[in-house]
């Protein structure tokens, strides 16, 4: 049972009635039903579900273990005990896939191991500073841990945010379910029309990456990265949709990344609590910016290279944290020269017109690091990213050939319009723009028609069918 498919709404319909029907006390428990429900059906494996209860069982016990002596000494092997699990998963299939090339242990691996590793040591951590105190509940931290609607790719919740909302129970709100409704339509159109048309082509380039140089690696990093911020987007639309549902608001994962002025800005607004967590967590307790620049370096790149190793095991995810780490530090270094050269050319007055510039900069800074980040391993990834500057092949935007790639012109069309349908509500959101509270404001009927137009348009341009499986999430696998 995935968030794509038919069974998973059945079951979240059911699990919305049962919500509302039981008294307000304890519709918290039909939470922790359906979570515990839902991670037994979606994993499918009896390893995978003890591995996750018996991390639950050692994180709450050292909840209170912590809330009673709050020693460094018991945070620190609590939070290895938290990590080991992730650390020999991730990195123990890595060696049987890719150095020793067997097959991976698959029937171990619980769903979201690195977003809820996170979450737990997120919780210890608070504990241990006094920010929360201990969930003497076990029933109850069990539902911080395996709230269904976020469990598999975030957005990574702290305790004092969400647990509350599980707990108390919530009315029927109209607005917040209408909403959570429209959140759901847009992941399902981010995925099926953006992420996986984009993904025949990406997956084309990228594995058979020596037959394709030069502009075809272009515009395999420039669909790529659309591809995963639609996809992942999609994911924790449909996420906070089926929260709504139950009046429960997760946190905010994404604010437009691609129309950052900075890789900075970038980090701002790309997996926000993922960022979040990177800066309380590791960058703030390694001193931050406080102590001299050549030290706030230092802090960066470790914090940098730790989000890269998180993202999976192999050098191109610690040499993509790297990339974004030296990104911002040239880009310190660089203000004062980069504001003469804007004031030189201009371009303060011209206030539109550099910010463009900036974006389209920062967005081909981080696609290059998504092409490192893709590829199949550093050295293809390297090849990949010099061919573009080596091979000139303007020629095949001008002819047939990418139309060769898997996408006949319909579908072409399709996908581009779906992008610039993105970038144009982005910009609107950007500004301001409530779409939901405009949609809100609607006659009912009004709603419905609009519902049923997006329904219909993706039913007839979504990327699905015979003979066409919806994939998994992108970063399902993290």
């Amino acid at each position: 049972m995935t968030y794509m498919s038919f069974w998973f709404y059945v079951f979240v319909l059911i699990a919305v009635l049962l919500y509302y029907i039981v008294p307000l006390k304890g519709r918290w428990i039909v939470l922790l039903a359906g979570s515990v429900f839902f991670y037994w059906q979606a994993i499918g494996t009896k390893g995978g579900m003890a591995v996750i209860l018996l991390t639950v069982a050692a994180a709450y016990g050292a909840g209170l273990l912590l809330q009673k002596m709050r020693k460094r000494s018991i945070l620190a092997i609590a939070v290895l005990l938290m990590i080991l699990p992730w650390l020999c998963i991730k990195n123990g299939n890595y060696v049987l896939e890719i150095l020793l090339h067997r097959e991976a242990v698959s029937w171990i691996v619980p769903l979201g191991i690195s977003f809820y590793t996170l979450q737990i040591i997120s919780y210890l951590a608070d504990i241990y500073m006094g920010k929360i105190a201990a969930q003497k509940n076990p029933a109850r931290f069990a539902l911080y841990v395996m709230f269904f609607p976020q469990i598999v790719q975030g957005p990574i919740p702290r305790y004092d945010r969400l647990a509350g909302q599980l707990y108390e129970g919530h009315a029927f709100c109209e607005r917040t379910v209408v909403g959570g409704f429209y959140r759901i339509l847009w992941g399902f159109f981010l995925k099926l029309m953006i992420a996986d048309r984009a993904a025949v082509i990406v997956d084309e380039i990228f594995d058979y990456h020596n037959l394709y140089a030069g502009c075809y690696v272009l515009v395999a990093g420039v669909l790529y990265s659309i591809q995963l911020y639609a996809d992942f987007a999609a994911c924790i639309s449909i996420s906070k949709g089926v929260a709504n549902l139950f009046g429960i608001q997760l946190s905010d994962n994404f604010h437009h990344p691609y129309l950052a002025v900075s890789v900075r800005d970038f980090w701002h607004r790309w997996h926000m609590s993922l960022s979040e967590w990177l800066k309380d967590y590791i960058y703030i307790p390694l001193g931050g910016s406080r102590k001299g620049r050549i030290r706030t370096f230092i802090n960066l790149i470790l914090t940098f290279v730790v989000s890269g190793i998180w993202h999976g095991a192999g050098l191109r995810f610690a040499v993509w944290g790297l990339m974004h780490a030296v990104y911002q530090i040239i880009g310190q270094l660089t203000q004062g020269v980069r504001r003469k050269a804007a004031k030189m050319l201009g371009l303060e007055e011209a206030v539109g017109v550099r910010i463009w510039i900036q974006r389209t900069w920062t967005f081909l800074c981080v696609m290059v690091a998504w092409i490192i980040f893709r590829a199949e391993n550093l050295r293809t990834g390297i090849q990949m990213i010099s061919s573009m500057f080596r091979v000139q092949n303007v020629w095949i935007f001008t002819n047939d050939a990418l139309l060769s790639l898997g996408l006949g012109w319909k579908e072409w069309v399709v996908l581009l319009a779906s992008i610039l349908l993105l970038l144009a509500v982005s910009l609107k959101q950007e500004r301001g723009v409530s779409f939901s509270d405009m949609i809100f404001r609607q006659p009912l009927y009004v709603r419905w028609a609009l519902y049923l137009v997006v329904i219909f348009g993706i039913m007839t341009y979504g990327a699905y069918g015979m003979g066409y499986d919806s994939q998994a999430f992108i970063y399902g696998g993290f």
